[in-house]
């Protein structure tokens, strides 16, 4: 799969927790995708609510500082933070109302709401769950760079 050419991706936050963590099918190609948008082959975009995800999951675990370096070098590296507003909610809450059931979960409603407001073409995220709305176009990082 090649790489979307002069398009905004929203990364998911499990794109820069693969690329930190421990050894897994997905740390690679994670990794490469991070490194594609350093390099500016990829432009990138993240919402408010996966910093929040980065600092709750290494709050978790007690890891304070790595959680503010972690979430300070992705705001660095991306092109753009979208806030959360109010219409964005709605739009989540619709989303979400819909799939859930589904295995939607409520912050990846978020995720999609925001990129459908912006217009996002693709999210670049390991999770399936993004396939079952089908307004969202996943990029699996392992069909983006594979091994």
């Amino acid at each position: 799969m090649s790489l979307p050419q002069q398009s905004l991706v929203f990364l998911d936050t499990n794109i820069v927790m693969y690329a930190v963590g421990a050894e897994h099918p997905y740390r690679v190609p994670c990794q490469k995708v991070l490194q594609a948008v350093a390099s500016g082959t990829l432009s990138a975009a993240i919402d408010t609510e996966i910093i929040q995800e980065i600092l709750h999951r290494y709050g978790a675990l007690q890891r304070y500082r790595e959680a503010v370096e972690v979430a300070e070098k992705l705001i660095a590296l991306v092109s753009v933070v979208y806030s959360v507003t109010l219409d964005d909610m709605r739009r989540a809450m619709e989303i979400f109302r819909q799939y859930a059931s589904q295995g939607v979960h409520a912050r990846d409603a978020i995720h999609a709401a925001i990129i459908l407001g912006h217009s996002i073409p693709y999210i670049v995220s390991a999770d399936r769950h993004f396939d079952l709305i089908p307004e969202v176009r996943r990029l699996d990082p392992v069909q983006m760079f594979p091994e």
